[in-house]
């Protein structure tokens, strides 16, 4: 779901780009200010762990797209929201920068609809009983369907971004009801398999380490084994299962080719 430049006026990437470096700023404030720096070495490894994840697109059956997932809310709930927000800033400044994935007019939005919308929006959504289930300790099964629904509104929120950050912007032809029907029904899945391989990650913390997250705030070290895990579990998916990601267009320009379809006579 990385935006290109060329979808974007320098306008709204400005714009964009000035709320990112905004949240960025209040997010480096606030880690500080916590006295957090035990989250340091997690942070870097969850930063090359989620790089790697996003380099794995699996296809969308019947569709001829592909997905992947963004990392966000994973992020989020294991380093709470600021310190996630600034990981997942850092890979897609790197992934802009080193891999053309994106674009720096584009970086702004894609931190804003990858990042703040994740981290600050779906992200509570786990720890807001009253928006979804009552209890401060739910069953797996609660956790697995809470962190699912987190993070389909999450990819769907960042999916209308897109779509309402390209109209704005005025330059593209697509027209807006076909982009933006597109864009929200190829999401729609990408968005359940990016909650169950979140869940999948989530249920097993609390079990193995009940006292690392509570009520969305970690409240231990992680140990030095967890880290190692995670930076071989980086190693393995960008290093071996990267070789098997779907070469099929992603979601973004899946939606950007059909709906440019549609505007060509039949």
């Amino acid at each position: 779901m990385h935006m290109a430049d060329a979808l974007l006026s320098p306008t709204v990437g400005v714009t964009l780009w000035a709320a990112s470096a905004a949240t960025l700023a209040w997010c480096s404030k606030r880690l500080r200010s916590d006295g957090r720096e035990h989250l340091v070495p997690l942070m870097g490894v969850l930063g090359a762990f989620v790089f790697a994840a996003q380099m794995i697109n699996f296809a969308i059956p019947g569709t001829g797209s592909s997905g992947h997932i963004g990392g966000g809310l994973l992020l989020a709930i294991l380093l709470g929201g600021p310190a996630a927000f600034i990981v997942i800033t850092s890979v897609l400044t790197v992934q802009a920068l080193f891999f053309a994935d994106g674009g720096l007019l584009a970086l702004g939005a894609n931190i804003f609809n990858l990042g703040v919308i994740p981290c600050f929006i779906a992200y509570p959504l786990i720890y807001r009983p009253l928006l979804i289930v009552a209890g401060n300790s739910p069953s797996k099964n609660r956790v697995i369907v809470i962190t699912v629904l987190a993070a389909v509104i999450g990819l769907q929120l960042g999916t209308l971004g897109v779509v309402i950050e390209t109209q704005l912007s005025g330059i593209s032809s697509l027209p807006l009801g076909t982009f933006l029907l597109l864009m929200q029904s190829i999401h729609l899945p990408i968005g359940v398999v990016e909650g169950l391989a979140t869940a999948a990650v989530f249920a097993f913390i609390r079990t193995a380490r009940p006292d690392l997250v509570d009520a969305g705030r970690v409240t231990a070290s992680f140990s030095g084994r967890m880290i190692a895990t995670f930076a071989l579990l980086a190693l393995v998916m960008g290093g071996g299962l990267s070789w098997f990601a779907s070469s099929a267009p992603d979601g973004l320009e899946w939606s950007i080719e059909h709906a440019a379809q549609s505007l060509k006579p039949a």
